[in-house]
C-alpha cells in the first residue's frame, strides 16, 4: 500500500471515497492529498492524534467546510460543489454525533432527538415525539427523560441523547466524532457498545474518528491512521498491531519516542 493512499476493502463498492483531499488554514496544510474509502456496512475509524485533522477531514465530508482540493463521493456519486436541494439530498444521508453531544440547549431532550424528523422530514410534533422516545429507549434512556433538557443531564447521558439524535432519521452513513471524549472509562465502553448496536441494528455505514485506542478496537471493522496530512496505514481492527508502520506503532502504544513529533519534543 502507498503511504497516504487507502482503497476499499476486498474491492467492494465505496459508501464513501475521498480523492487527493487538500484543506489549508493559511500556512498550515492539515489534509495534503488525503485518499480513503469507507466500504458500505462497514465500520471504519480514523485514528490519530490531536491536531492531525481528524475532524476537518469529516468536516469537509459532510459538508460543513469546503476542501481546496479534491474529491469526495458519496455513494458513487460526487459532492465537492454541491448546493441547494442537491446538498441536502446527501444530507439526508447522514447521521452525526459530534464531540460533546452539540446538543440544542434550549430545546428539551425530546426535540434534540427529533429535530432531523421534525425539520427535514416533516413530521408532525406528536408523532416526532413518540418516535423521539422510542430512539432513547434504544440508547438506554428512559421516557421520563424526555422533557428534561441537556443540562440536567450528565455527560453520559448527553452523548446517549446525541447518538438517538443521530440515529433517528435512520441514515445510511453515521458519523461518530470522538465518541468517548471526556468519558469515564465505564461509560465509554457504554457509549461504544451502543455505537455497535445501532451500526448493526441500522446496516449503516459507520466512520468514527478517535484518539481513544479502546474505543477504536471495539467500534470498528477496519482501523486507518492519519498522519502529516494523509492516510499512512489501514487494516482490519484485529492487524492493527502488527502493521510494521513505526508512526502507528508508536500511537497505539503511546510512546513518546518515535517518527511523530509533538510540542514536547520541540521545545
Amino acid at each position: 500500500m502507498m503511504p497516504g493512499h487507502e482503497t476499499a476493502a476486498d474491492g467492494g463498492r465505496p459508501m464513501i471515497r475521498v480523492r487527493g483531499l487538500c484543506k489549508s488554514f493559511g500556512a498550515n496544510r492539515v489534509l495534503d492529498g488525503l485518499d480513503l474509502d469507507v466500504v458500505r456496512g462497514e465500520s471504519l475509524a480514523v485514528i490519530g492524534g490531536s491536531g492531525t485533522g481528524k475532524s476537518v477531514l469529516v468536516k469537509n465530508i459532510i459538508g460543513l467546510m469546503r476542501p481546496d482540493s479534491g474529491s469526495i463521493a458519496i455513494d458513487g456519486a460526487e459532492t465537492v460543489g454541491l448546493f441547494g436541494a442537491a446538498r441536502n439530498a446527501v444530507l439526508a444521508k447522514f447521521g452525526v454525533l459530534f464531540q460533546g453531544a452539540a446538543l440544542f440547549d434550549s430545546m428539551p431532550v425530546w426535540e434534540n432527538v427529533a429535530f432531523g424528523l421534525i425539520h427535514n422530514r416533516g413530521m408532525e410534533r406528536g408523532a416526532a415525539r413518540e418516535a423521539a422516545i422510542a430512539n432513547l429507549a434504544h440508547v438506554g434512556l428512559g421516557g421520563d427523560q424526555a422533557d428534561r433538557y441537556p443540562s440536567e443531564l450528565s455527560s453520559g447521558m448527553q452523548k446517549r441523547v446525541g447518538l438517538a439524535r443521530a440515529i433517528a432519521v435512520e441514515p445510511e452513513i453515521l458519523f461518530f466524532d470522538e465518541p468517548t471524549t471526556g468519558l469515564d472509562p465505564i461509560m465509554g465502553d457504554v457509549i461504544n457498545d451502543l455505537i455497535v448496536e445501532c451500526v448493526r441494528g441500522l446496516g449503516a455505514t459507520a466512520l468514527t474518528i478517535t484518539h481513544d485506542m479502546a474505543s477504536a478496537r471495539r467500534i470498528a471493522d477496519r482501523i486507518a491512521m492519519i498522519h502529516a496530512g494523509r492516510i499512512i496505514w489501514a487494516g482490519p481492527a484485529a492487524t492493527v498491531d502488527e502493521s510494521g508502520d513505526p508512526a502507528v506503532d508508536q500511537f497505539i502504544h503511546g510512546r513518546t519516542e518515535g517518527p511523530i513529533r509533538t510540542a514536547a519534543h520541540a521545545a
